[in-house]
């Protein structure tokens, strides 16, 4: 385990399908802000709130799968905006069950506001929290949040 007073605490940061296209994709949903600008918040946060962060991106179900299994005494905790595999994906859901990792969940848009079939997350359900609607800042409040979980 690490040693807490010397080693900062390892977050994985995953992002789902379509965030590689922040910055073009809907901007009047999410923003003019791109995955790069959104890793730059993540970097600063964890500066700030004592955690090294692994950042990643995919559009494949089967690769968030597996890197949530890797984080299996790799991570201490995962943030992770799932973005459409909120709504479908059992996978990503029984991954979170098997590694009992604390997770925040992240939603750049209010999902409550948007078509009811984003209404329901699957990772809610394993999530010790949700944030939606307050654009990318929803990263930085979910890494001080995980900060917290982890002290």
């Amino acid at each position: 385990m690490h040693n807490e007073k010397t080693m900062a605490k390892h977050v994985l940061v995953l992002n789902g399908p379509n965030l590689n296209m922040l910055g073009k994709r809907e901007p009047g949903i999410y923003g003019a802000q791109t995955l790069a600008d959104v890793e730059a918040i993540c970097r600063a946060a964890g500066d700030e709130f004592g955690l090294s962060i692994d950042f990643r991106q995919s559009n494949h179900e089967g690769e968030l799968v597996t890197w949530i299994q890797e984080a299996l005494g790799t991570a201490d905790g995962i943030l992770i905006n799932p973005g459409a595999y909120s709504h479908t994906s059992v996978a990503i859901y029984d991954a979170f069950k098997a590694v009992s990792l604390p997770v925040a969940e992240v939603h750049i848009s209010n999902i409550h506001q948007r078509e009811a079939f984003r209404h329901h997350s699957y990772v809610s359900a394993v999530a010790f929290g949700v944030i939606c609607g307050f654009g990318t800042l929803g990263y930085r409040l979910a890494l001080e949040a995980m900060a917290q979980k982890l002290a």
